[in-house]
């Protein structure tokens, strides 16, 4: 099968990994710099090209692993759903991963699932801290900037008036955020479930440094394998398909009432997971893009015949 990996560098351990696998599976595989992609879009011959090193080339897959940073998600899409409509088979599509990074979309139609998440207010202009505040119960709480990853733009008010001054301060600015029920049990930690279809196939339990209260490895979190209860794997899985995804990382807290829904990431890295729990996540996916790449392809062989 030949494979693209959309990855804005070879050098990436997930892109690594993945291309390891791949190869090991007996698949060609190529990494692709989504930038340095363009399309040419018609009716009959919706046909995607790569230009590198100065050299031309027609890109031609029959499996795509979109690994599209957050900073190129438009223009990353754009070309992924160019694959999408010449038949290419990808593992996440690119509506489900616009959704995943839009977190006031992702949140609203979480929501609509009846997918337990902390409690979430949000405003962009209107005269409305007060009820913002009181939406999640008063301080302490978070502030999340919609466009934040890695634990960067997660803000932490103590009391209501450091609260106050932190949302006038981002409506001033017009930035788009969310204030989020801060859940104290949590103790600075939340889990990260990794899943594969229609399972969590590896978990780690992350826990904030000292003086944060960000969990994220990025920015010095500790982590260490799971066990997972049946209502934290089902609300994990259950949170990936409402998004419509099919490989996603979910990260989850546990409340004094339940596990709730932080995150889903799209495109989550392996390094920290594989690591720490010491499970092949890559040859894992390749697997998964085998079983239902393999329809595709009969698919796309039948009407060339």
């Amino acid at each position: 099968m030949k494979l693209g990996i959309l990855s804005r560098s070879k050098k990436i351990y997930s892109t690594e990994r993945l291309v390891e696998a791949a190869e090991k599976r007996g698949h060609e595989v190529k990494v692709i710099d989504v930038l340095k992609c363009y399309v040419n879009i018609t009716a009959n011959k919706p046909d995607i090209y790569y230009k590198h090193d100065f050299e031309k080339s027609k890109l031609e897959f029959d499996a795509v692993i979109p690994r599209i940073g957050s900073k190129v998600t438009s223009y990353g899409s754009a070309v992924l759903r160019q694959f999408e409509v010449s038949g290419v088979y990808s593992l996440n599509g690119s509506v489900a991963i616009t959704r995943s990074r839009d977190k006031l979309r992702a949140h609203q139609l979480l929501a609509r699932k009846n997918i337990a998440m902390p409690i979430t207010s949000y405003a962009h202009s209107a005269n409305a801290t007060e009820d913002l505040i009181e939406f999640v119960g008063g301080a302490p709480l978070i502030v999340k900037v919609l466009s934040g990853t890695q634990g960067r733009g997660v803000l932490l008010a103590e009391t209501n008036k450091a609260a106050e001054s932190l949302i006038n301060a981002f409506l001033n600015l017009e930035a788009d955020f969310l204030v989020q029920e801060f859940i104290k049990e949590a103790g600075g930690s939340d889990i990260r479930c990794f899943v594969i279809g229609d399972k969590v196939f590896a978990a780690m339990k992350r826990q904030s440094a000292d003086g944060d209260f960000r969990s994220n490895l990025h920015i010095g979190g500790s982590a260490e394998p799971v066990k997972l209860r049946p209502e934290e794997r089902a609300v994990a899985v259950k949170a990936v398909k409402s998004l419509g995804l099919d490989v996603a990382g979910v990260d989850i807290v546990r409340s004094s009432h339940g596990p709730l829904v932080l995150e889903v990431n799209s495109s989550p890295g392996l390094e920290g997971i594989e690591k720490v729990t010491g499970k092949d996540i890559a040859t894992a996916i390749i697997e998964h893009i085998e079983k239902f790449a393999v329809n595709r392809l009969k698919k796309r062989s039948n009407q060339k015949v």
